[in-house]
């Protein structure tokens, strides 16, 4: 490989001025994959059918099937009404193989999670979708143990107390129905949020 293979980051950090949770998966899939300018941008990617399950109990919320997108503007409103961030734990890689697998990541240069955290104050927990993000996190805020999927360990940074959830990757390569991915999904989200016209 050479440096030619590293891709840099495309989107910047996805934080509303109140983050109350920070999403963080591993990095984005190649853009010939994309339906839309923003994050799980594949539309074989079920992150946001599982948030609308979560937060609607309809997994076409946020999904218009008739053009095989989905609606990014409304799910920007979304996030920032609930408080939710999203970023990635690498900010550069190189794929091994011409795929979106995390397996095949080489991770060049993590993400600073400290810095992201140090810009949303009032941020109470993480989630981490998949192994690759998971472990990526674990080594830059020297977490031991890292959570089984639908858990979540206590960690502190600085003087605050967090949680890590450690969810189950949104790629349908991952062999889990989305209304059970929904289900785990629900363990971190009804902790933090009263959604609305939604029971958790």
């Amino acid at each position: 490989m050479n440096d030619k293979s590293i891709e840099n980051h495309p989107l910047q950090p996805f934080l509303p001025k109140h983050t109350k949770l920070l999403m963080l998966g591993s990095f984005p899939p190649q853009q010939k994959r994309w339906c839309i300018h923003f994050y799980y941008p594949n539309f074989n990617n079920d992150m946001w059918r599982i948030l609308g399950i979560l937060f609607f109990n309809n997994k076409m919320q946020f999904v218009d099937q008739k053009n095989k997108t989905f609606y990014k503007e409304e799910i920007i409103e979304f996030l920032n009404s609930e408080g939710i961030g999203i970023y990635d734990t690498a900010t550069s890689i190189r794929r091994l193989q011409d795929n979106a697998s995390d397996k095949f990541l080489e991770v060049v240069e993590p993400t600073d999670i400290k810095r992201l955290l140090d810009q949303i104050p009032e941020c109470q927990a993480i989630i981490t979708t998949g192994e690759k993000a998971t472990s990526t996190l674990q080594e830059q805020l020297d977490i031991d143990q890292a959570p089984k999927i639908g858990e979540f360990v206590s960690f502190t940074y600085n003087t605050r107390n967090l949680r890590l959830y450690r969810m189950p990757s949104s790629s349908r390569a991952y062999p889990l129905k989305v209304e059970k991915k929904a289900e785990l999904y629900r363990i971190a989200y009804q902790e933090y949020y009263k959604l609305k016209n939604t029971d958790l």
